[in-house]
């Protein structure tokens, strides 16, 4: 078989692993879905084990298929972002479950930052505004609630990471953190591109506990398990959404993208200089190449979207699938006054209020399941209007189309619902996984076989959906929107402030 480009994709409610050949076309792909506790409101975790597992079994899955180790030239290997893993230097086993980026256990811990007036240099050196979603803030709760972390600070056994430093130290035998992923902590510096002995001050974490920083394109040495039979070559590591900006083609500044998963995540190109922000829409880095040349991003997220479909399926039984839920969302004319806030893990960019819950209003006796569906797609697309509205003030110039990929870009009703908010043409990606593809191409790039063009090349769009709603009906609808998530915050504050206080 010819030579494989391998893609990692290790995302929160599964694990992807997809090899391609250097066209970029996919030739084998394995997944396995990951279990998401949610032991207390608010609280969202994960076994470490089985992340670790999920990614060894599905790595000797493909290979097998492609013939073995020998086969991969490359390996591109994305993760989830801002969840954090605790772990024994010795023994190697986690001390903690894994605690999910969506998770607001550390919100005391922000709060009480916030109270010392940190906010303003924190974000001017990281380019993120206080939240419990970045991994700072979780690490800190580890230290100060579990005694099993606390006990191997003490002697000096405790290993913080992201999901790629507890991966690379099981697999690759040390612990590292990209560029781009680190970039996410909270914790590092966007000019130095180092962890910021401040920022490591205010958290209290010692740095003698985080994985080293590496660039993201680079030979990062191999991978090796008892199960390969064999050595894989490590040539890129790169958060997740990041890798899709990346399969996407989005080489250029201004370049859009929106990956429509368990949350929403939009990214745009932000050139080779780090933006300075104002807190609604993050800076992040994009990746950088061994040459170190740094490519910055900027990011906003809505953090239930595939959540908020799955919660109406099992949770409330209002649909039977996902794609049911769009021929509901069909079967009514209108949303029939029902407004729907996707906030069932906080409220991100560009208001970042995680104390806010999510939110159904206007229900009357003639509320059907299609209303619901309907109100729930509309709510998740009013979001990243949200956010793509705040993020081009700091583009270039203004998005003239929005390249999508994600599970939910199935659902039909809400990518012309989208395209009619935006006002834009959405261009919907032929590959379902561009998050695997873009770490793939990546890797493809760190190992010399393929440069940019073939990117561009295999970043083909399936299908463009256009606008077809008037600007007038289009501003009305915002308007709408913005009024009922003003007043659904302020509620939602006033009942934080019930539920803290006992009462």
């Amino acid at each position: 078989m010819e030579p494989v480009l391998l893609g990692i994709d290790q995302g929160t409610t599964s694990t992807r692993a997809i090899a391609f050949d250097q066209r970029l076309k996919p030739l084998a792909a394995a997944s396995r879905q990951l279990t998401i506790r949610h032991p207390q409101p608010g609280w969202v975790e994960q076994d470490a084990e089985e992340i670790l597992e999920s990614v060894v079994g599905t790595i000797a899955e493909v290979i097998d298929v492609c013939g073995g180790p020998e086969a991969v030239v490359a390996v591109g290997l994305a993760n989830q972002g801002e969840t954090v893993v605790a772990w024994d230097a010795e023994s190697g086993r986690a001390l903690a479950p894994a605690i999910v980026w969506q998770c607001k256990r550390s919100k005391p811990v922000v709060e009480r930052i916030r109270a010392a007036d940190l906010e303003r240099d924190i974000c001017s050196r990281t380019g993120l505004p206080l939240d419990p979603y970045f991994s700072a803030g979780k690490l800190t709760w580890l230290l100060a609630e579990n005694e099993a972390v606390r006990a191997a600070r003490d002697t000096r056994r405790l290993r913080f990471g992201t999901v790629d430093a507890w991966l690379t130290q099981h697999l690759a035998g040390v612990s590292r953190s990209d560029h781009s992923t680190a970039s996410r902590t909270q914790l590092f510096n966007l000019q130095s591109l180092q962890w910021d002995p401040c920022l490591l001050e205010v958290f209290g974490i010692p740095e003698w506990t985080l994985p080293e920083i590496v660039p993201s394109v680079e030979d990062l040495g191999v991978l090796r398990h008892a199960r390969w039979k064999g050595e894989l070559p490590l040539r890129a590591m790169v958060c997740d959404q990041q890798a899709a900006l990346a399969g996407h083609a989005c080489f250029a500044p201004g370049a859009l993208k929106a990956t429509y998963g368990t949350g929403v995540f939009v990214l745009a190109n932000a050139g080779d200089r780090a933006p300075h922000m104002d807190g609604s829409i993050l800076a992040t880095v994009a990746w950088s190449l061994p040459n170190g040349s740094v490519t910055y991003a900027l990011d906003g997220g809505v953090f239930s979207a595939g959540t908020l479909v799955n919660w109406l399926r099992d949770g409330l039984g209002i649909v039977a699938s996902a794609e049911e839920m769009e021929a509901q969302a069909r079967s009514v004319p209108d949303d029939g006054g029902v407004l729907t806030l996707p906030a069932l893990a906080g409220l991100g960019a560009p208001w970042w209020r995680p104390e806010v819950r999510g939110v159904i209003a206007g229900l009357t006796p003639a509320t059907t399941s299609g209303h619901l569906a309907r109100s729930a797609l509309d709510g998740i697309a009013h979001r990243v209007c949200d956010v793509v509205e705040a993020m081009a003030k700091h583009l270039p110039s203004v998005p003239q189309v929005l390249r999508v990929d994600g599970g939910l870009t199935a659902n039909g009703y809400l990518l012309q619902r989208q395209a009619d908010l935006l006002g834009i043409p959405l261009a919907v990606a032929s590959v379902a996984e561009t998050t695997a593809q873009g770490a793939a191409a990546l890797a493809g790039m760190g190992a010399g076989v393929i440069g940019t063009e073939t990117i561009a090349l295999a970043a083909e769009i399936t299908s463009r959906v256009e606008p077809q709603l008037e600007s007038e009906a289009r501003e009305l609808a915002r308007s709408r929107w913005l009024r009922f998530l003003q007043a659904a915050a302020a509620m939602e504050e006033a009942s934080a402030g019930s539920r803290d206080d006992g009462s």
